[in-house]
């Protein structure tokens, strides 16, 4: 499995598993409602366009896993008793961040690294 493929399939059971993970924090929700539309719909609409190859889902999954991240710290930070869920969010935020941003940044700097290790003419 190639880099990018991996890095897309990294991405999409992070983003998978972020819905999973939201679902199950708002399950008994006063406002289910919102709480699927605002938490679990993105990462599963982001999902969807990562399964088809989209750059423009990659790109919007790794801007929204900035928010995700946020998010989470201010969770863990101002509820103790969802500590866990919220340090999960963390990572699975950050998961979700470095898999969008892998393909751009190996580009970017794969081709730096070739260049230096050609042998001297």
């Amino acid at each position: 499995m190639s880099g990018p493929r991996r890095s897309r399939v990294l991405l999409g059971a992070a983003l998978a598993a972020l819905a999973m993970l939201f679902a199950f924090r708002f399950h008994d929700s006063d406002q289910l409602a919102a709480a699927l539309i605002v938490f679990v719909a993105p990462p599963l609409l982001l999902f969807a366009g990562v399964l088809r190859g989209s750059a423009k889902a990659a790109f919007w999954a790794g801007v929204c896993g900035l928010l995700w991240f946020s998010h989470g710290v201010m969770e863990a930070w101002s509820e103790p008793a969802l500590r866990l869920l919220a340090s999960a969010e963390i990572v699975l935020a950050l998961v979700v961040i470095a898999a969008a941003s892998w393909p751009g940044l190996s580009a970017r700097f794969g081709r730096r690294r070739a260049r230096q290790h050609s042998p001297p003419r």
